[in-house]
Parts: C-alpha cells; sequence; structure tokens
C-alpha cells in the first residue's frame, strides 16, 4: 500500500556528558597510591528477533479470484493490551509509520467525525498520549484508489509481535492515531480498514512540530552487535489461508541485521536509497521494464507488500485509458544499480497487470505487489540506507 503524502527528515541529537577528573596536593607532601585497574565488563552480542505474522488469503472477484494480506500484530501500547477486534495491522513496504484507527483503543466520548474531543497540547490515556498535532494521510495505488485517514500525532511505548511468539518494545514511538477515515467519496469506511504498520525507510509525513512519522523497526535499537533494518523471508504460498483462524507464520521477519546479512558477501542485490529531503529515504529504485514488446527505462518502481492482487506500471507511452496486460504476458524488471531480476507473466489469477499514464493516474512510480514476496527475499538497512533484493 503506498501512500501519495511522505515527509519530512529526522533529527538525532546525541547528548554527551564531560567526566572532569582533577587533582590536589596538600602542604607539599607527595602521596604515592597504587591505582587499581578495572576491566570493564563486556557487553554480549545481541540477536536478531524473528517476528511472526499472519498470512490471509481470500476471494476478492470475478477479474480477480486470489487476493493475500500479511498482518502484523500490535499488541500493546502504553499500558492497554490491544483486543484481538484490533490486532491485524497491514505489514506494509510501501509506506512508513505505524498508522491504528483510535476505535477500541480511546473512549468513545472522545472520538467525533471532526477530531479527538480534549483540550490543550496533548492528553494521557492509558499511558498513549494524544497531541494536538494534526494531519491526514491518502493512501492508494492510483487516483482511482485514493483513500484518506485524518488523525492526530501520539505518542506510546508499543510492543509489536505475538506475547506467544516473539515482541519487539519500541519506546516512545510517534505513531498516528486517526479518528475516520473515508473512501474516495466522502464516504465513511468500517472500523481499523486502515490500520498499517508501514516499514519502509521513508517518512510518512512530519508533523508541524517537527516529528516525523517513520518505521517502528527503524526507532527500535537491536542492541550491541546489530545493525538497525530488517529482513523478509521468502513467504511462498503454502501458509495463505481463508479460514475464520488464520494461524501464525512464525520467523517471516528478522529485526536487527548481522554483518553477514549486509556484508559484500551477502546474497542480497543492494541499491542505495537517496536522501529525497523532506521524505527521507524513499525505497524507489530506478529499473528498466519490458512487458511484451515494450520498454520503460529509467523508470521508478516501490516493492509493495501492502498491494495485491495487482502492479501497475507508468508508462508515459500508455494511452489515457488504464489497460491489463493480456494473459501470459512476460513481464521483466531489472534494477539499474544492482541489476537484480525480477521476471514474472501474467495469468488470470496472478500477477495481474495494470499500464497506466502517469498523467491520468497522478502517480509516478511503478508498483510491484505482494508477489514480489512469494519468492523473493526483501531487505532494509535503516543506518546505511540501502534496499536489498535477492531471488530465492
Amino acid at each position: 500500500m503506498i501512500k501519495k503524502y511522505i515527509a519530512n527528515s529526522l533529527m538525532i541529537v546525541f547528548t554527551f556528558s564531560l567526566l572532569m577528573i582533577t587533582s590536589c596536593s596538600k602542604d607539599n607532601a607527595t602521596t604515592n597510591t597504587t591505582k587499581s585497574v578495572t576491566t570493564p565488563p563486556t557487553t554480549p552480542t545481541a540477536n536478531p528477533v524473528n517476528l511472526g505474522m499472519y498470512e490471509e488469503s481470500d476471494v476478492v472477484g470475478v477479474d480477480s479470484p486470489t487476493y493475500r494480506a500479511l498482518f502484523m500484530t500490535v499488541s500493546k501500547m502504553g499500558t492497554l493490551t490491544l483486543p484481538d477486534s484490533i490486532n491485524g495491522l497491514i505489514f506494509d513496504t510501501g509506506s512508513g509509520g505505524l498508522v491504528i484507527d483510535a476505535d477500541g483503543i480511546l473512549p468513545a466520548s472522545m472520538i467525533t467525525t471532526s477530531g479527538f474531543n480534549f483540550t490543550g497540547d496533548s492528553t494521557v490515556v492509558d499511558g498513549i498520549t494524544i497531541t494536538n498535532q494534526t494531519s491526514h494521510i491518502v493512501y492508494g495505488d492510483d487516483a482511482s484508489t485514493y483513500e484518506t485517514v485524518y488523525g492526530n500525532l501520539a505518542y506510546a511505548d508499543v510492543i509489536i509481535g505475538e506475547p506467544t511468539d516473539a515482541t519487539i518494545t519500541v519506546k516512545r514511538l510517534p505513531f498516528f492515531l486517526y479518528y475516520k477515515a473515508v473512501d474516495g467519496n466522502g464516504n465513511k469506511v468500517p472500523p481499523h480498514e486502515f490500520d498499517v504498520l508501514g516499514v519502509n525507510s521513508e517518512y510518512d509525513f512530519t508533523f508541524n512540530n517537527g516529528v516525523p512519522l517513520a518505521s517502528p523497526f527503524a526507532a527500535y535499537s537491536p542492541g550491541t552487535g546489530l545493525t538497525k533494518g530488517f529482513k523478509m523471508a521468502a513467504l511462498g504460498t503454502g501458509n495463505f489461508t481463508d479460514a475464520d483462524e488464520i494461524p501464525l507464520t512464525s520467523n517471516v521477519i528478522t529485526v536487527g541485521l548481522t554483518a553477514d546479512d549486509i556484508g559484500s558477501s551477502s546474497a542480497y542485490n543492494f541499491t542505495p536509497l537517496t536522501l529525497q529531503a523532506p521524505y527521507g529515504y524513499p525505497p524507489q529504485i530506478a529499473a528498466n521494464i519490458v512487458y511484451g514488446a515494450n520498454t520503460i527505462t529509467g523508470a521508478s518502481v516501490v516493492f509493495d507488500s501492502g498491494t495485491d492482487p495487482y502492479n501497475y506500471i507508468e508508462d508515459n507511452n500508455a494511452p489515457k485509458t488504464i489497460t491489463t496486460l493480456p494473459v501470459n504476458t512476460s513481464v521483466s524488471v531489472t534494477t539499474t544499480t544492482s541489476k537484480f531480476n525480477y521476471p514474472f507473466t501474467t495469468t488470470a489469477n496472478d500477477y495481474i497487470t495494470y499500464i497506466e499514464n502517469p498523467k491520468e493516474s497522478t502517480q509516478t512510480v511503478s508498483i510491484l505487489s505482494l508477489e514480489y514476496f512469494l519468492n523473493n527475499s526483501y531487505l532494509i538497512d535503516y543506518t546505511d540506507h540501502k534496499l536489498g533484493l535477492k531471488n530465492n
């Protein structure tokens, strides 16, 4: 799920302490002392944390009988343990930031269609700080699918993951708590329809007070010996289900990267990400796209786990009317920096691909959907600002 609006840079302020060592003398006397040397304790190297997620499959229409989605649990915010009716945020490499509906989190009396009901700069409910900083996010793949959420900047200690499996705790995470979500026609959508765990390296936006909305994984400190970032294993299709009770698939996401993960001997094909102020480091990769007899050079692509089942290819030479590639059309996407190649062939049910003219779609970035993640791996290094892709 890619956003239309993204945002500003993150300022990190480091504070240092200076220890002043003084010496003194008394009556010109010299005192000989023996100083003991204490060896500082060694800090053990931390281990990466492997998080699970839910892989859902469902039927959504005649033109696309296969739909897949990935959901990850946020089990606690502040002192509030989230109910099962809330747990399940879309795991989204197409955006950056935690976005969640206030329904069931705040008292109903605080939530109105025009905003949250409180006075002053902020208020605290169950350890969750809600500020008066407001904004909105527009989600969608093109102009025909844009939908908007409205809300406020909030802070809380957040636990991500299933307590019975594995979790990480992110201290005082800035996130977007929304009171209303509407579709392109202004109709209100059901509660929690747009709960999103955005994990890429851009900022959804920056509030007026300078706080950016960014990936919770980027705010998490993985420990000594590890680099801030995550990798995602190839999903396959065996764990996707439309059952009423979807089982957790363990060990899908690894938070905290080792030297081997990001080193030159890694099997990943790395592309450096460029700072695009005020948006942070959007995971938009330059690539050449070939579909059928057509070639697009210098395209910008995003591998987006939050979009399925359709791919969207933006072609300046395409007709104004959106077209769908015929079944059995070969498509090849090759990144220009790392020469990583992602080929696929359209079918009636999978790899369905729209061709759009950006003048009509208002979107310049081509979007490669969740199907990429079925047979390929994905990695983001937040420290050195690079994205890794790998065939499996």
